[in-house]
């Protein structure tokens, strides 16, 4: 099977050596992100003898005529930035399909991992499916769930993650090679499912009226690859990495935000409901009983600061 590989990133790195290891299916050629080359991939293309085809514009007629000659069978979206419109779509013989992170028709969108974690799931899903002109709403060809339990974080997600897609992306090329391939339609599954818009600048801000819960589910799903959840203590700012709920822990009134002890590992935090114990963390200055970590900007010497974590 002739296939064109639209990719970037990690994502695509482990599913490239996937596909590139089948004898029975050629990447005939290559297109990365425009604007932000991935070098990995440009490297790999070069070593393999691969076509690179850049384009700001896959849709243009230009890029279509050039990729045209390729006879391509199968379009492989794999963490690509730009979106298919329908004549691009469905120039190959077999379509094009995309590898998404998420249990469709639910977690649609952007940063999926991360608002799974936010969201308290017990699971996420990985997702091969028929690319249409919607967003993330093709019919499913393969789909697999992985369990989330209080242990992991945005890294651990992301690791499982990283090989889940070369799995389950490769299993689905080799179902629609072998005419195995069905298609089930999302909305026979759920009619309206569930859209997840890109997380910004200043979305990592810790609310501390929240439950522990939910403070814990936030902060992990910010960790390191990530920027980390961030409150402020007398201005500065304190990043925080990692927390764990505190064992029977009771509800109380209390100021939120307020550390009110220490322990062996980190310190602990009121919160909406009970504590959480905070345990990784960067701060400047020496955290004290009494400090109180605040869920605003004080000051604006902090904001460069806290964009530069996020990019």
């Amino acid at each position: 099977m002739r296939i064109g590989y639209f990719a970037d990133g990690p994502w695509a790195h482990q599913a490239f050596e996937k596909i590139i290891s089948d004898d029975s299916i050629e990447i005939v050629f290559m297109t990365v992100r425009y604007d932000k080359r991935d070098t990995y991939l440009l490297q790999k293309a070069e070593e393999h003898g691969i076509p690179v085809e850049l384009s700001a514009n896959i849709n243009s007629q230009e890029f279509r005529e050039r990729i045209e000659r390729y006879h391509a069978e199968l379009f492989v979206s794999m963490s690509f930035n730009q979106i298919f419109k329908r004549e691009m779509i469905e120039l190959p013989v077999y379509k094009t399909i995309n590898c998404h992170a998420g249990k469709l028709p639910f977690y649609r969108g952007r940063n999926i991992l991360n608002w799974a974690l936010i969201n308290d799931e017990k699971e996420f899903g990985i997702t091969v499916h028929y690319v249409d002109e919607g967003i993330d709403t093709g019919d499913i060809i393969l789909q697999e769930t992985y369990p989330i339990t209080d242990e992991d974080n945005y890294a651990t997600l992301l690791e499982r993650a990283y090989a889940g897609c070369a799995d389950v992306l490769y299993r689905a090329i080799k179902l629609i090679q072998t005419g195995q391939a069905e298609r089930i339609r999302q909305q026979d599954i759920d009619p309206v499912g569930i859209y997840c818009g890109a997380r910004q600048e200043g979305d990592e801000i810790i609310d501390w009226n929240h439950t522990s819960r939910e403070i814990f589910n936030f902060i992990r799903a910010l960790c390191t690859p990530g920027p980390q959840a961030v409150s402020w203590i007398d201005g500065r700012p304190i990043y925080i990495n990692r927390a764990r709920m505190v064992p029977g822990s009771h509800v109380y009134k209390n100021t939120v935000g307020q550390v009110v002890g220490r322990t062996g590992d980190g310190f602990l935090v009121k919160t909406g409901d009970t504590m959480l114990e905070v345990l990784e963390y960067t701060y400047d200055g020496k955290v004290r009983i009494g400090d109180r970590l605040r869920s605003c900007r004080t000051v604006e010497s902090s904001l460069p600061q806290a964009a530069e974590r996020i990019q």
